[in-house]
């Protein structure tokens, strides 16, 4: 974008304010909290907008959702922004429409023969990759509730809106019985076979649960069991949303009721499937399982995780079973939890061991109870910028100047919600 909406700018002026004793702070919020609109947004002529990721040029729709979620308290008085967040979300209509199990989308269609992540599914030229996972169909009904929330529009409620989230629930309802009822399959037609699914790129079996079925993480890695608990939990809480649209938008009782079933199964679900007794936690929730009775008992960095439990919606942080799966997960049992010398925080697999990420790290402030806690993690992220001005993907916990990802626009745009929320927000708000 050329211009930065006037909200934006007198958000950055405030900074000078707010954040005058903390000048390293202040610095990297005014770098990132107009970092994605600045050089990752793009306002096309139909009204929509496309958001790119960073130093990668497609649009993920979980990825440009998060991206611009730090202005949404802006929406309401300006139509700049207004213009950007409704402009995103028909975009990401239209893509859902094209593929709905597609995670990434070009900004204009290319020859099959030039797609980057290419696999046996032929494809659309829309598509960068076809990586399904839950999240990237709960992102773009939480932007669409969230923004008509705090700005009162809800002109994005249409018939398009209607007929995408049909689609959405209609596949979630499919994925529920997967090894029945999929179409979907997901194998590599180059020699990078470490994210083919397995079973013949249907990935391993899975025991009806209630809850529907994730090829990959929101790390967009392939999941080790079937049922990913966290984006469960999201999709109950955008269902949620939807029961919500459905009955005071569009005041269609049926459309409403078949909501709630749905909500109510996957709930139903993750409560009966998706929690364990840990020995030393006791009950907590499981990452992953396949409701054979198989759990995978750890975190990622990336969002939806357990962690990000009450950031979502789906319970509160003072919930017993969320406060023991926290404190499992910020502890060394979680295998991706790391301490080193320079921090300690959850990374991913999908980065080097003992490499932490800056959104994990913003999600524990998101998700404190005590200011001690968030000013702690604050501390943290500015001391782990490597004196780039900027939130990076993940950093060796013994050293932040190794890093991934100098450009990466989502974390960059959580670190900022996270600074705003605790010097902008009054203590109620947060």
């Amino acid at each position: 974008m050329e211009q930065l909406p006037q909200s934006v700018l007198r958000v950055m002026e405030e900074a000078k304010t707010k954040l005058a004793d903390h000048p390293k702070l202040m610095n990297l919020f005014t770098n990132c909290f107009p970092n994605t609109l600045k050089t990752t947004t793009k306002l096309h002529d139909d009204g929509t907008s496309y958001v790119f990721t960073g130093d990668i040029p497609a649009m993920w729709l979980r990825d440009s959702c998060a991206q611009v979620r730090q202005y949404l308290p802006l929406a309401k008085d300006d139509s700049d922004v207004q213009r950007i967040i409704a402009g995103l979300v028909r975009k990401q209509l239209k893509y859902i429409q094209i593929d709905p199990y597609a995670n990434a989308f070009n900004e204009a269609p290319v020859r099959l023969e030039e797609i980057h992540h290419r696999d046996i599914t032929e494809l659309n030229g829309w598509v960068w990759e076809r990586k399904y996972e839950i999240d990237s169909l709960c992102y773009p009904i939480q932007l669409s509730y969230l923004y008509w929330k705090t700005s009162g529009d809800d002109s994005l409620f249409d018939g398009e809106f209607k007929t995408v989230a049909t689609i959405i629930m209609n596949l979630w309802t499919t994925e529920q019985r997967h090894m029945e009822q999929s179409p979907y399959r997901f194998q590599r037609q180059d020699c990078r076979k470490t994210d083919t699914l397995k079973n013949n790129g249907m990935g391993m079996p899975v025991n009806y649960t209630g809850m529907t079925w994730s090829a990959f993480r929101p790390s967009d890695d392939a999941c080790t069991f079937g049922y990913l608990v966290p984006s469960n939990m999201f999709a109950v809480v955008v269902l949620r949303y939807l029961e919500e649209i459905a009955t005071e938008v569009y005041e269609d009782a049926i459309f409403a009721e078949k909501v709630r079933r749905l909500k109510d199964e996957i709930d139903e679900g993750i409560q009966t499937y998706g929690v364990v007794n840990h020995p030393k936690y006791g009950k907590m929730y499981a990452y992953e399982t396949d409701g054979f009775g198989n759990y995978n008992l750890m975190d990622d960095a990336n969002v939806p995780s357990l962690l990000a439990i009450p950031y979502l919606g789906y319970t509160t942080a003072d919930d017993p079973i969320y406060q023991n799966t926290r404190r499992f997960i910020l502890s060394e049992e979680n295998p991706y939890y790391y301490v080193g010398e320079a921090a300690q925080g959850i990374g991913s697999p999908h980065t080097p061991h003992r490499y932490i990420w800056h959104i994990a790290l913003s999600m524990q402030g998101l998700t404190a109870s005590t200011k001690e806690e968030r000013e702690q993690v604050l501390n943290l992220l500015v001391s782990t910028d490597a004196d780039t001005g900027y939130m990076h993907e993940g950093f060796d916990a013994d050293d932040p100047h190794h890093f991934t990802r100098e450009w990466f626009a989502w974390s960059n745009s959580l670190f900022s919600e996270l600074v705003y929320r605790e010097y902008w927000l009054a203590e109620g708000e947060k």
